[in-house]
């Protein structure tokens, strides 16, 4: 329950009503207050207490009401039980609202050889433990992302343990009530957290799930339910072949009517939005597949004691399945029929938007449900048989199977194998005269036993359609292929170049990719999927499946196998790091411990079994056996899944286990693997002999005896058939934790050494630092960031580029790693601090970015932390019509060209002129400077080299800081001191600084104003004037190094201080400053100068000044008052006259920058060299800048910050630690 709540209860009752709750004391005093405001001063009017407790009853009830509908607030499937744990978990463990609580269980943690009795709390993002006995706490947070290992084990101690294992430690408990419900979730939580490491989906709630019932626990979530449903529709999906966006609404024990054996068989039907499936309760004895699209009656038949509770469904092939004994019949014709009408409603849209729309139902269903209906021989040569020409109107393009085009047969050499091809095509028709034909098949053992002898080559597409699941989604995307052909013909990528590459390396020794017309089909097919599906786009081995698929299926038959083959099939297996392949080698040799343990060790030793799983999984053989034997592996895969792999090469190890166990060496091991499988043929191909291209790695020994590939295939399901399809998933789980965080720690290892040479800290400090930066990402993907997590985090990356933080993330981390950030002001300085680190322009900063910035600050030099400080104050400010992705870009500019008007048009036309030269560019993600040419390219990639190497950068290559840079840069410097123990010191140490280079800028300002004046509107005398005065400063002292000065166009207009009326003034302020030395100076130096600070003793005594004031002068004119600014509330300004004793004071709003006035000097400037000997004068500051930096202190605070995945508020309110 809440810890704070008020109760309403009458005196005649036992028993009370809550009416407000909250979790603090002050949030229930505020719910306090408003009930006597707005309705204890109205019970007075009532007579009865029946009537009070009604209206207050009602009245809070309202209130609930309105508010929820003003604030827009969902009905929530939640209870309050849960509710309270909700809050109680966020409270415990400092998480955030977007944290969200997916199911608790009480249970056991063990510390050591010691149970703590608490409660596991299972998050979205995390899993949690909290215990509170006898005085001692204990507390857990494990990120899902981080686990490497979940398993549930038995001991003899301990009968149900779960194990959660990371990197650093190892996390068990027991005691639990459902051990098996709490493994289940755990384990789809640890998924999904995978899942978003691999490709940044993230999890997103299912708004359409059915409401509570009232026989549900009481405590489960909403988000529980949902992952419920996620993990039903999976495995209904995976055992039907359905589309991946199917969902099942449903199911319920029953019976089916089997006409081919004239039983009733025990099964359960399955129900979904465009599916009604069977399966029977013994496997394999019968499973049924009912596309709604293909259902034209469904009605209720006669109850009688033989038929209980009977539903009769009619398809428009004039099949009907007859259930009986439905649990609850009635409810279920309803959802039927309730998904029925949206079917409807689906064809007659489609209909529409194809412009035929036809008024009856009848016509609807025949035209979209004809490809299953009918014959496959008629309706899938007929139906689809339509000739489209997308590529060139000069290649001809494949209407039909390659292989039919193809085939040359010899009827004298062929004559019995044609024969018994003959044979095969009968017993398949046969099949379908008894089971049926189409989608809806009744699939049974027969069907089984149909495939393990082969399927006919005539019939191969069509079926391999069928068993696949691939036949559904064409079906309802009629169209989709010819578009996505369209769209992409043209267009070129990284992906289309390597599909050229590759193009005439798929099957070159079959005559159908001989020629052009097979190439552009491959091509053809190949692109369209990978516009369809960028994630993966074209990965190698693609090519090789893709063209057996188009020998024996046109062109879009062949396009939707492969996209059930990616995507359904085998699931990751062709993404950039093919881990769904490595997952599978992992689940291989867990099969082959299990199943040939004497060969394992050996096998394990040789390293064999990673080397050869890849070439066989990815190409599903074809690659590594006879051409005409691997179609047979590919026959049985579309029937029964991966399953068939895994067999086929346990039989392939089993068969030569003795030559294997006498292997020295993975090359031996290879060449009798190698020998075995180029053996394997099928004597029942018709096909002419196709030459095999695999490498025959032979010993010179004798060739290995020929093995028949049905034999082979027959056995694997004698010897190995019990591995089950839900164990396999089981295995993948497991193996897909280890994949992926085993890719992750290897991409960790990469980036640390590339950059390891870059920079001063060590690989255990990089690696670190490189943890908290991705767990800086994996934070904003669970509670949200100003950036998309798909720009920040993209695998197909190098690995210095695959993790990036935007500047939202890079604060967080700035505040908590940089020693600069201290007060109030760390995000401004956050933000100049990136934009400066940004160097390609793209508001996104990489590992590398990242340390180089960190690598200054903490073993920077001196002068090194100086230049950056100061640069980070030069870069041009953000204006509202200015992106900030082109800040960065601008700002290199600014650093390295000489911009003139000149210079600037003459590039610009350049650019222009080069822009459309007719050449294809293939542009990655991290370039942006997209319109210059080659040359100026390669030169700015030159000057931005230079400018990563402080070393080799001159520091006359800076611009100059202007008046209103300089002032930031003050305010900078102030709030970098606000925490430093030594504040006071500090401050006038930086007040005597700011005084010194104020001087420098009025004195740099003064010879420009002289040095530019147009000689044509000059009088001889102020010429001579002003040659004179310089003349005579110089050989009086040379002044300091002031450079060259911007001078902006706008100020031409301006007096020149060598106009007589102004000629005294000018004396009377060189005289002091003639004296000025870099070294030694300070504002007692310059008493008599009219822009100075009060002294240091004034200062120390005036404790309502803040410790500071910033001057700076406002313009060229001595008797105009200077102006300063401060960040903080209680700032005092300070402004002076040509009188340094008369001042007034007074405030400015909090960040108020200097109004867009004349108080802005547009002719001041300083030059590093300036700010750098100035800072130098001064002890304190050289202390400040020199102080050696605690790197390791740093990422520990980083890290306890950070376990809970944002910042708290104390020391002892993030510490997750086990007490006692």
């Amino acid at each position: 329950m809440a810890p704070y709540r008020i109760l309403y209860q009458t005196p005649d009752s036992l028993g009370y009503w809550i009416i407000a709750h909250g979790t603090s004391r002050k949030e229930i005093t505020e719910h306090w207050e408003w009930l006597e405001h707005n309705l204890l001063q109205t019970l007075s009017i009532f007579e009865n207490e029946n009537d009070i407790t009604t209206f207050v009853k009602g009245k809070v009830q309202g209130i609930i009401a309105e508010f929820n509908k003003n604030h827009d607030v969902k009905e929530d499937d939640d209870t309050d039980k849960f509710k309270e744990a909700s809050s109680k978990f966020r409270k415990l463990f400092g998480m955030p609202d977007e944290e969200k609580l997916v199911n608790y269980y009480s249970c056991s943690y063990w510390k050591g050889k010691v149970p703590r009795q608490g409660w596991l709390y299972l998050s979205i993002n995390h899993i949690c433990f909290y215990s509170y006995l006898l005085g001692k706490e204990a507390k857990l947070v494990v990120r899902w992302a981080d686990i490497t290992q979940l398993e549930k084990s038995a001991t003899l101690l301990l009968p149900d343990v779960i194990k959660v294992s990371t990197r650093a430690n190892e996390h068990v408990f027991s005691v639990f009530l459902n051990i098996n419900e709490t493994f289940k979730l755990a384990e789809q939580l640890a998924n999904i957290a995978m899942r978003r490491l691999l490709d940044n989906k993230g999890f997103e709630l299912d708004r359409s799930l059915p409401k509570l019932k009232k026989k549900s626990p009481k405590k489960v979530s909403a988000l529980k339910r949902d992952l419920d449903a996620r993990a039903k529709s999976e495995r209904y999906r995976a055992l039907f072949r359905l589309p991946k966006d199917e969902k099942l609404d449903g199911h319920t024990d029953c019976t089916l009517w089997t006409p081919f054996n004239k039983m009733h068989i025990l099964g359960q039907m399955f129900v979904s939005t465009n599916y009604i499936c069977f399966t029977s309760k013994e496997e394999t004895l019968c499973s049924l597949i009912i596309p709604l699209r293909e259902v034209t009656i469904v009605e209720k038949a006669d109850s009688s004691n033989v038929l209980p509770s009977p539903l009769s469904i009619s398809t428009k092939n004039r099949m009907t399945f007859l259930f009986a004994n439905l649990k609850d019949r009635d409810f279920l014709v309803q959802r039927i029929s309730d998904f029925l009408q949206q079917t409807t409603s689906k064809i007659y849209l489609e209909r529409e938007l194809n412009g035929s729309l036809n008024s009856s139902d009848d016509e609807v269903y025949s035209h979209h449900g004809s490809l299953l209906s009918c014959s496959p021989q008629q309706t899938l040569a007929s139906d689809i048989e339509r000739t489209f020409n997308l590529n060139d109107n000069s290649v001809p393009t494949a209407s039909e199977a390659l292989m039919t085009m193809y085939r040359r047969r010899s009827p004298e050499e062929f004559n019995p194998k044609l024969a018994k091809e003959f044979l095969k095509e009968q017993a398949w028709k046969n099949h379908f005269t008894e089971y049926g034909e189409g989608v809806c098949m009744y699939r049974t053992e027969k069907t089984k036993e149909l495939v393990l002898k082969g399927i006919p080559e005539s019939m191969r597409g069509e079926l391999w359609l069928l068993f696949s699941g691939a036949i559904n989604e064409m079906t309802t995307h009629p169209g989709y292929y010819e578009d996505l052909v369209e769209k992409s013909m043209g267009k070129y990528n990284l992906a289309t170049e390597e599909i050229e590459r590759d193009l005439h390396r798929s099957l070159p020794e079959h005559p159908a990719f001989q020629n052009e017309m097979g190439i552009a089909a491959l091509r053809r097919v190949l692109t369209a999927y990978a516009f369809r599906n960028p994630n993966i786009g074209y990965c190698q081995a693609m090519n090789i499946v893709t063209s057996v698929l188009l020998l024996y299926a046109k062109e879009e038959e062949a396009f939707w196998l492969l996209v059930a083959l990616c995507e359904r099939m085998l699931p990751d297996y062709y993404n950039t790091r093919v881990v769904g392949a490595l997952v599978d080698q992992g689940v291989f040799e867990e099969l082959a411990r299990e199943y040939v343990p004497q060969l394992y060790d050996c096998m394990q030793d040789l390293g064999v079994i990673s080397t050869i799983s890849l070439s066989w999984f990815l190409t599903l053989f074809l690659s590594v056996m006879p051409f005409e034997s691997a179609v047979v592996v590919v026959d049985c895969f579309f029937y029964d899944g991966i399953k068939v792999i895994f067999q086929l090469a346990l039989s392939v190890l089993h068969a030569n286990i003795h030559q294997l166990l006498g292997c020295k060496d993975d090359g031996e091991a290879m060449t009798v693997l190698g020998r075995y499988l180029d053996s394997v043929t099928n004597k029942d191909s018709t096909l002419p002999p196709i030459p095999h291209l695999h490498s025959l790695l032979t010993d010179n020994g004798e060739p290995h005896p020929e093995v028949d590939i049905f034999k082979l295939v027959r056995s694997s399901y004698e010897k190995f058939g019990s591995i089950r399809a839900d164990v396999i998933e089981q295995m993948r789980f497991k193996q897909r934790l280890r994949v992926i965080q085993t890719i992750e720690d290897t991409t960790k290892r990469n980036v640390v050494r590339t950059i390891l040479t870059e920079t001063a800290f060590s690989i255990d400090e990089l690696e670190e630092l490189y943890v908290l930066f991705k767990a800086e990402h994996l934070s904003s993907c669970y509670w949200g960031s100003s950036s998309n997590p798909t720009e920040r985090h993209d695998p197909s990356l190098p690995y210095l580029e695959q993790y990036r933080i935007d500047v939202e993330l890079f604060k967080g981390l700035f505040a908590l790693l940089f020693p600069w950030a201290n007060g109030a002001h760390s995000d401004p300085l956050a933000v100049r601090f990136f934009r400066l680190l940004d160097e390609n322009g793209d508001a996104l900063l990489n590992f590398r970015d990242f340390i180089n910035g960190l690598s200054v600050l903490c073993h920077g030099d001196l002068t090194e932390k100086l230049k950056l400080l100061y640069k980070m104050h030069v870069l041009p400010e953000i204006t509202h019509e200015q992106e900030e992705p082109d800040s960065a870009f601008e700002a290199t500019q600014y650093f390295f060209e000489d911009i003139t008007p000149e210079t600037s048009i003459s590039r610009d036309s350049k650019g222009r002129s080069e822009k459309d030269d007719g050449f294809v560019r293939v542009t990655f993600k991290t370039e942006k400077v997209k319109k210059l040419s080659t040359p100026d390219y390669r030169h700015y990639l030159k000057l931005w080299n230079e400018e990563t190497k402080p070393k080799r950068e001159s520091t006359k290559d800076l611009p100059k800081l202007n008046q209103s840079q300089f002032i930031e840069l003050c305010k900078t410097l102030y709030s970098m001191f606000s925490e430093d123990v030594a504040e006071q010191e500090l401050y006038h140490a930086t007040a005597t600084v700011t005084s010194l280079l104020l001087e420098m800028g009025e004195v740099g300002k003064l010879f420009t104003s002289c040095g530019r004046k147009d000689p044509s509107q000059e009088t001889n005398s102020e010429s001579s004037l002003c040659r004179r005065e310089l003349v005579d400063l110089k050989s009086t002292q040379d002044p300091p190094d002031l450079g060259d000065v911007f001078i902006p166009a706008e100020l031409e207009d301006k007096p020149s201080p060598c106009e007589d009326a102004k000629q005294q003034d000018v004396s009377e302020e060189l005289a002091p400053m003639q004296d000025i030395k870099l070294e030694d100076s300070s504002p007692k130096e310059t008493g008599t100068s009219s822009a100075m600070l009060i002294s240091d003793d004034e200062t120390k005594d005036d404790t309502s000044m803040s410790s500071y004031s910033v001057l700076s002068a406002g313009s060229h004119e001595l008797d105009e008052k200077l102006q300063c600014e401060d960040i903080a509330d209680d700032t005092v300004l300070v402004c002076s006259d040509e009188r340094p004793s008369e001042r007034e004071r007074r405030r400015i709003p909090n960040g108020g920058g200097l109004p867009h006035s004349t108080s802005i000097d547009k002719d001041w400037a300083i030059t590093f060299e300036q700010f750098l000997a100035s800072v130098l004068t001064e002890q304190a500051l050289v202390r400040y800048f020199e102080k050696p930096v605690d790197v390791a202190a740093c990422i520990t605070n980083a890290k306890n910050v950070r376990k809970v995945g944002r910042p708290l508020l104390s020391t002892s309110d993030y510490e997750i630690s086990l007490s006692g």
